[in-house]
């Protein structure tokens, strides 16, 4: 596994961006954002996984992971189950409030699709 000396920890203010965010979409203490680490291919050619620091919360039905991958670099994704996976079309993002909301805003988007 390759270090992740070079990519920093969450810092507070990132996450109250997230936490901000999440709270304007589920509301005020129904979910709870958790700091993590999760080791991702930063390249899909990559043998080696790398360490990265993420912010994951779910709930109850979908779960959302943010991979910071270099310094104010993020990818995101949201999953039901290891069968549906979700991106959101983009790769990478250098604003982590852009990053969080099109998450946000694409599972809304997919839910209404799986209700449907």
């Amino acid at each position: 596994m390759k270090s992740r000396a070079s990519i920093p920890d969450i810092t507070s203010a990132q996450l109250w961006v997230v936490e901000t965010a999440v709270k304007e979409r589920f509301g005020a203490g129904v979910v709870e954002v958790q700091v993590a680490d999760s080791d991702i291919r930063l390249d899909p050619a990559d043998r080696e996984m790398t360490s990265c620091p993420t912010l994951y919360w779910t709930d109850g039905i979908a779960h959302f992971v943010i991979f910071k991958v270099g310094d104010g670099l993020y990818r995101s994704q949201f999953f039901y189950s290891k069968r549906e996976q979700y991106g959101t079309g983009r790769r990478e993002y250098d604003d982590l409030a852009e990053c969080v909301s099109l998450l946000l805003k694409m599972e809304a988007d997919q839910r209404s699709v799986r209700a449907a």
